[in-house]
This record gives C-alpha cells, structure tokens and sequence, in this order.
C-alpha cells in the first residue's frame, strides 16, 4: 500500500450548525479524512463556525474596526496543510454563508507570497466536499474550486464530491433513512477525490512546490517582465 506520510491535510467544515450537533457534512468529511488517515496523512479538521471569525478581506480584521477576530490564530492551520478541502452544505442552491466568508478570509491573505517570491498558497492542492437535501452540489462545487485555483492552489482532476437527496425537505446525508453514507455514487467519487489529492499534493511536494520562473511576484514588482520583450537589448 503507497503511503503518503509527511503530507497534511485541512478540512475546514462551513455547516451553519455549531459544535456538538451533528453536521452531515462532517459526516461526509469523515469518510475522506479517514481514507487520508489510513495512507498516513496528517489530518485536521475546523468547524469555521465555532471560532469568531469577523467578515472582511484583510488578514486581521480587529485592524479594520472588528472587536475579535479568530482568522489570524487560524491561518497558519492553513499554511501548514498541503490540501485543503473545503466542505460544506446547500442552501438556496448556494454555498453557506459560512463557507463564503472562510473563502473571503483566504482571499485577504491571499497577497502574502512564499520563500520563492509566488503567492503563498502555490504548491498546495485543494478540494471540495458538499451537502445538502436540494440541487446545487456541481454549482457550490465551481464556485469553491474557481475560488481555490484563482488563490493559488492546484485542483486536481475531479477535485469534488458530494451527496444530495431526493429534492425538497428530505433526509440528510446522515440520517438513518438516507441511504448516504453507504451512496456508491458519493463513496466512488469521494474516494477518487481524495486521493487525487493526495497524489497531486505529493507531486508538488517532490517537485518543491510549482516552479518559480514566470509567476514570482516579487521579479514582476522589481520590473522584470518573463515572456515580454526587453526593450533595453533591441
């Protein structure tokens, strides 16, 4: 069995439901995490909605007017994983409000750059796991991939997953009558997710990361323009 050890993975859950009730997303995060587990990757995991996290775009929001801000003590949970799967529920054919606003806080952080000048989520693979009893998994799913890869990270092919019921109120991925844990449909396709991640992720991390020529932010602001003529040698 290939192993994967020395590889960390974050999920970060965007239920609306506060610990300890029952997340059905969490159930399915369950099922990924524990294959992640079992091919020795360290895996953590957040409930966004347990930590106060303030609504904006800058990485420390109590600079911007907010009393409290947990996204600061979180963040470096985010630089230390090489995936992350973002995970959540449907509501309105949308992604929760939860999940819009760990998004948002990734995109203030997102001008930080690494040891090699690039962004500094580059080098890191990333994913997604959605829920819900109405339509909406495939369009939850483009908004959160767009919003990963346009940060940084690498989507690997079929980079989501998710379980949806019969449409209208209904049964929830974890309750009794769903049939949701034991979907073949969700087990195929959350299997194949995770370990697309794993594989792309250790690919990058054999690699060091995507290679710096061409997307260093620090050689375009010293004036450096790769892949344009330079007017100084016509």
């Amino acid at each position: 069995m290939r192993r994967f050890t020395g590889l960390r993975a974050l999920f970060v859950n965007a239920t609306l439901k506060r610990s300890p009730e029952v997340s059905n997303t969490g159930g399915l995060i369950d099922l990924s995490a524990g294959i992640m587990r079992r091919y020795g990757v360290e895996v953590d995991t957040i409930r966004a909605v347990d930590h106060d996290i303030a609504t904006g775009v800058w990485p420390d929001m109590t600079e911007h007017g907010w009393a409290a801000d947990a996204w600061p003590d979180l963040f470096p949970r985010v630089l230390a994983a090489d995936i992350l799967v973002l995970c959540g529920p449907i509501w309105l054919g949308d992604n929760s409000s939860v999940m819009k606003r760990v998004v948002e806080r990734l995109y203030g952080c997102s001008s930080l750059l690494n040891d090699a000048g690039q962004y500094a989520y580059y080098g890191r693979a990333g994913g997604c796991l959605i829920t819900g009893n109405e339509d909406g998994v495939k369009h939850c799913a483009m908004n959160v991939l767009y919003s990963l890869q346009h940060l940084g990270y690498t989507i690997p092919p079929q980079a989501d997953a998710g379980w949806i019921g019969e449409a209208g109120p209904g049964p929830s991925y974890l309750d009794p009558e769903s049939g949701g844990p034991a979907n073949d449909f969700t087990n195929r396709n959350t299997t194949f997710m995770t370990f697309n991640l794993l594989h792309t992720a250790a690919m990058l991390r054999a690699a060091g990361g995507v290679p710096a020529y061409g997307n260093r932010r620090t050689e375009w602001d010293a004036g450096c323009r790769p892949g344009f003529e330079n007017p100084e040698h016509r």
